[in-house]
C-alpha cells in the first residue's frame, strides 16, 4: 500500500459497475475506474487498484450504472431546433420548399443561429451526446453557442448555390466559411467540415471548388447524397447521372467525405465507396419519418463502408435522440436483412462512436474509452424499474435504455450535465430558463411567420 505522499495526483476517477469501452469490440468490463488528467484519460483499471496507485481531487462513484464514451451526432442541423414540429407529415421537398426555405428566408439570422444550437446543445448533452457534426448557416454563431456549453462540434461550413440571408452565391458562402474557420480555428472544441447542402442545390463548378479548398485547408466534406429516388430520377434527367456518379467524376471520394443518408444505393455505388473509404450517416428517424425510405446498412457493412449515425435536424426527426437512433438502427436492419445478428448491440454502439469520430478525423482523440483519449464520457443509470433485470448491460443500452438515462456527462474530464437522483436537470454553463425565454421567443416569431 502506498503511502498518500507516493499517490500519483489526478483531477478525476471515475468509479462504474460496468463499462463499455467501444474499443476493443465486444467488451464489457466490470469494477472499472476511468482515472483522467487535464482532461484525458491516463489509466483504466480495477477499482481497488486507482485505490491503491491514485489520489484524485474528485471522485465520482456509479455504482449503478455504464460507463459509455461520449455519443457522436454525425449529422444534425442544430440550430433546427427552433422549427421542431413546424411541418410535419410531409415528404421532404414539400416540407423544404413550402416551409423551411420560406421560414429560413424570413427568420434566419445569427442570433437564430446561436439560440437554436444553444437549445439543440443542451438537448443533446442530456442525452448523452459530447459531440455532433453540424450543417448550417452562420457558423460563428452555432460555434458561441457551442462554446458556451462545452461542447464539441464539427461546424459545417453551407455552401448552396442559391440566395438565403446568410450569403447571395456560392463563392459568397465559401468565403464566409472560410472566414469563420481561420476565426475559430484555434478552439480546442471546435472542428471544421465543407458542408455543400446536396447535389441538387450544388453545381459541379462548386463541387470542383469545394473539393481543391478542402485540400488545401486539410478540412472534410459533408454532404446529403441519394436521400430520395426523386433526386436521382432529378439528376439522371438533368445530368445524365446519378448524384454519386457526378462526386466520382468530379474526386470528391475518399476518407474525408461523409455522406447523409444513402437510401438508395446500388450494389456497384456501395462497393465505390468502400473502395475510396468514404463514409454514410445513417439517420433513421429521420428517413422513416419523410417516408425516404431504409438505408441498407447491412449491404454497407458487407463491404465494409464505415457507418455513422446522425439524428437529422430537430425539425425533421423530432429529437436529437441517439439512443433512439441505436436502437431503430438495429430493428430496422434485423427486420430489412432477414438476420436477428444483423447490427448487434455492440455495432450499434460503434455506429454512434467510434464510427462517428473516425468520419470526422477524430478517432485518435474520441469515441472510445481508450487511455490516452479524451475524456468524453456518458453514465447511464440502468437500475429504474424500466431497466430491471439487467442481464447484458451493452444490450440494454441500446433495445432497453433511452436517454432519460443518463445521470452524467463529461467534456474533456470536465462535467457539462447531471441528473441528479430527483433533482432537475443541471447543466455547467447555462440555467433552464434561459432556454425556455429562448423557445417563447422563436415560437411567438414562428408563429407570426405561419399566421401570414
Amino acid at each position: 500500500m502506498k503511502s498518500l505522499i507516493d499517490l500519483i495526483q489526478v483531477d478525476l476517477i471515475i468509479e462504474a459497475l460496468w463499462l463499455c469501452p467501444v474499443v476493443p469490440s465486444n467488451t464489457l468490463l466490470e469494477h472499472q475506474a476511468v482515472v483522467i488528467r487535464s482532461g484525458k484519460i491516463i489509466d483504466i483499471c480495477a477499482i481497488t487498484h486507482a485505490h491503491a496507485q491514485y489520489e484524485a481531487i474528485e471522485t465520482v462513484s456509479l455504482n449503478e450504472h455504464v460507463l459509455i464514451p461520449g455519443l457522436i451526432n454525425l449529422h444534425t442541423h442544430a440550430a433546427m431546433n427552433l422549427m421542431r414540429g413546424l411541418a410535419d407529415d410531409l415528404p421532404l421537398m414539400p416540407w423544404l420548399e413550402r416551409h423551411i426555405w420560406p421560414a429560413e428566408q424570413k427568420l434566419v439570422s445569427p442570433s437564430f443561429v446561436y439560440d437554436g444550437t444553444l437549445l439543440a446543445c443542451a438537448e443533446m448533452l442530456a442525452g448523452g451526446i459530447t459531440t455532433f457534426n453540424d450543417m448550417y448557416f452562420y457558423p460563428e454563431s452555432a460555434a458561441e453557442a457551442c462554446l458556451k456549453m462545452g461542447m464539441r462540434g464539427n461546424l459545417g461550413l453551407a455552401v448552396l448555390d442559391f440566395a438565403t440571408q446568410y450569403a447571395n452565391d456560392a463563392e459568397g458562402y465559401i468565403q464566409k466559411g472560410l472566414e469563420a474557420r481561420d476565426h475559430l480555428r484555434g478552439e480546442a472544441l471546435l472542428t471544421f467540415s465543407f458542408a455543400p447542402h446536396a447535389p441538387y442545390t450544388v453545381s459541379d463548378t462548386t463541387f470542383e471548388r469545394i473539393m481543391t479548398l478542402a485540400e488545401q485547408v486539410d478540412i472534410g466534406v459533408h454532404t446529403h447524397m441519394h436521400e430520395t429516388q426523386q433526386e436521382i430520377i432529378d439528376s439522371e434527367r438533368m445530368h445524365g447521372l446519378r448524384p454519386l456518379a457526378r462526386l466520382a467524376n468530379l474526386g470528391l471520394l475518399g476518407p474525408n467525405l461523409t455522406l447523409a443518408h444513402c437510401v438508395y444505393l446500388e450494389e456497384a455505388e456501395i462497393e465505390l465507396l468502400a473502395e475510396h473509404g468514404s463514409n454514410i450517416v445513417h439517420c433513421p428517424s429521420s428517413n422513416l419519418k419523410l417516408a425516404s425510405g431504409i438505408t441498407p446498412i447491412t449491404k454497407y457493412a458487407k463491404y465494409g463502408v464505415n457507418i455513422g449515425l446522425g439524428t437529422d435536424g430537430a425539425a425533421s426527426n423530432n429529437r436529437l435522440d441517439m439512443f433512439a437512433e441505436m436502437r431503430l438502427a438495429a430493428l430496422l436492419a434485423k427486420g430489412q436483412s432477414g438476420d436477428a445478428t444483423a447490427v448487434t448491440a455492440y455495432q450499434a454502439q460503434e455506429m454512434a462512436t467510434i464510427n462517428c469520430a473516425k468520419a470526422l478525423g477524430l478517432d485518435d482523440k474520441i469515441g472510445s474509452i481508450e487511455i490516452g483519449k479524451l475524456a468524453d464520457l456518458t453514465a447511464v443509470k440502468l437500475t429504474n424499474i424500466e431497466t430491471q433485470p439487467c442481464f447484458d448491460p451493452a444490450s440494454h443500452l441500446v433495445y432497453s435504455a433511452g436517454r432519460e438515462h443518463v445521470s452524467h456527462v463529461w467534456v474533456n474530464g470536465d462535467l457539462k450535465f447531471h441528473r441528479p437522483k430527483g433533482g432537475e436537470d443541471e447543466y455547467q454553463n447555462v440555467e433552464p430558463q434561459e432556454l425556455l425565454d429562448i423557445v417563447a421567443k422563436w415560437q411567438t416569431k414562428l408563429n407570426e411567420f405561419k399566421s401570414k
